[in-house]
């Protein structure tokens, strides 16, 4: 059950729910910024992640954290996805900064929006009618799970509604969806035992995730084992090359559902699949560091990561 709601309309435990949101988005900026620096020759890059070896600072970030960051804004002024502000945050980062990597429909739609266009016109109307499955949903969406994490119907509603701003097809929902309530179930079983952790959330994941592609694929990664090596596993859910939450999301729950307890380790996990690396750590990050907690992620790589802007790092009461 959800605590009661404090005077101003948001929740009592409000504090702390943003304490988990920003949590989650540390592990996801850090991700992506991590995985952003291995984008170069594959065999340098391939040496490197061999050798453990990460690049100079600063690492930047992507849209992945930018879309993030906007989600993080709009739950702490409306204690909900409020799609209608969430839509407006996104337009106006985008247009900000529109070269931190966007592809090519988000810009399309976030330009539209920015010009006034409404988004459920330009959501629904992507990709002829049948709305992006692109797996951009699923990249910023672990901050949903991390503030809703006591109530998985929640968790699950607020994952749609932030999806479909601009990923309308049932499987950019779905890939939503799944991601954040890993992350949720990844706090909720942050003291359980390893296995237990990684079986329930799994479950958790399928249970929840509507039924398509997205969701087949998410099967195939709970039966993998998990000391299954990344090259079966890419084979098997592939590593996000195509740039869709079907061959980006069930990847990513694999790799973290079996390292939930070492940041560390699920980044250079992950980020050993290659594919669209940078989006594999944001979500892969945004999930473990709320098992593993903030003491997880190296202190090294969280001052080597472009620094975020406020209020998204702020503390206390919105304004």
């Amino acid at each position: 059950m959800n605590p009661s709601p404090s005077t101003s309309g948001l929740p009592s435990d409000y504090a702390a729910r943003m304490d988990r949101a920003r949590l989650s988005l540390d592990g996801l900026s850090v991700g992506d910024a991590f995985g952003e620096t291995f984008f170069y020759r594959e065999s340098s890059v391939v040496w490197a992640i061999h050798q453990r070896q990460t690049d100079s600072p600063p690492w930047r970030w992507t849209d992945d954290t930018a879309t993030a960051i906007s989600i993080v804004e709009t739950l702490a002024e409306h204690g909900r996805i409020d799609q209608d502000a969430l839509a407006e945050r996104m337009a106006q980062r985008y247009a900000l900064e529109p070269w931190r990597g966007y592809g090519a429909a988000a810009q399309q739609i976030l330009a539209d929006i920015g010009e006034g266009a409404s988004w459920r016109a330009v959501s629904s109307a992507a990709f002829g009618g049948e709305g992006s499955m692109g797996n951009g949903s699923a990249m910023r969406v672990a901050p949903v799970g991390a503030y809703f994490s006591d109530d998985l119907e929640s968790v699950v509603e607020n994952a749609r509604l932030s999806a479909e701003v601009t990923h309308y097809h049932p499987d950019g929902r779905a890939g939503a969806i799944a991601v954040a309530v890993a992350a949720a179930m990844a706090w909720r079983l942050r003291e359980s035992q390893q296995e237990k952790r990684r079986r329930e959330l799994l479950q958790a994941v399928l249970d929840l995730t509507p039924a398509g592609s997205t969701h087949d694929g998410l099967q195939k990664a709970a039966a993998l084992p998990v000391n299954a090596d990344v090259e079966t596993a890419i084979q098997t859910l592939g590593n996000g090359s195509n740039i869709l939450c079907l061959d980006t999301v069930p990847f990513c729950i694999w790799c973290a559902a079996g390292r939930l307890d070492n940041f560390e380790e699920a980044m250079w996990t992950t980020v050993s699949g290659l594919g669209d690396r940078d989006t594999t750590c944001a979500i892969v990050g945004g999930i473990v560091s709320l098992s593993a907690g903030r003491e997880s992620i190296p202190p090294s790589w969280l001052s080597a990561r472009e620094p975020l802007p406020e209020p998204a790092l702020g503390r206390g009461e919105p304004g």
